[in-house]
């Protein structure tokens, strides 16, 4: 399983960051690769650092299982959530690349103050208003089922609480203060994460 895990983690990291930035590049002559901003202490830049480590965490958990370091929760070695783990992986990276290509111009990883992007309302973000960071969220589930020990989940808790603290205190401010009226009329009638669910009906 270990070896499953890191493969699943290669092709998240080829398509998601390295394609994808590739692209990007070619569309816009920026990779989009912000990386980690923010005033040393700031909630930007915790966010930011916590997520790098949320994502190295996951590449080191199931690559220690695999050298006999660590070993998986006797609880959670069954083949129905290993297999479980392996579906959700496949959708989080499939569900990536569709959202991606759906923000277009606009992709960014990380975020630089100076820029100005369009805010996009259209394909998946009609019905999310972060849908790469659900399916980060959703691949992320799947490694941690992949390959269950101690790490994998302190990894996962990591980047469930990064990507909460990315959203909430950094960029749905960032993004009122550029598009004003428009956001709030997105995030009054679009979810958070996942439909529905999330909407900030008092942001008129």
């Amino acid at each position: 399983m270990p070896a499953v895990a890191l493969s699943l983690l290669l092709v998240y990291g080829l398509l998601g960051f390295g394609w994808r930035s590739w692209l990007q590049y070619r569309r816009t002559g920026s990779s989009g690769l912000k990386g980690v901003s923010g005033a040393l202490g700031s909630a930007e830049w915790f966010a930011g650092a916590g997520f790098a480590v949320a994502i190295v965490v996951e590449v080191v958990a199931p690559a220690l299982q695999w050298a006999g370091v660590l070993a998986p929760i006797p609880a959670l070695v069954t083949p129905w959530l290993q297999v479980t783990g392996m579906v959700l992986a496949v959708v989080g990276i499939a569900g990536m690349i569709y959202a991606q290509l759906d923000m277009g111009a606009s992709w960014r990883i990380g975020m630089d103050p100076a820029e100005r992007t369009a805010l996009v309302r259209s394909g998946v973000f009609a019905r999310v208003r972060n849908p790469i960071f659900t399916t980060m969220l959703v691949f992320g589930a799947g490694i941690a089922l992949v390959t269950p020990n101690v790490l994998a989940l302190i990894g996962f808790a990591l980047l469930l609480v990064t990507i909460e603290m990315q959203v909430r205190m950094v960029e749905e401010p960032y993004l009122a203060s550029v598009h004003g009226a428009d956001y709030h009329g997105y995030t009054a009638t679009v979810g958070r994460f996942v439909p529905g669910v999330g909407r900030i009906p008092d942001a008129q």
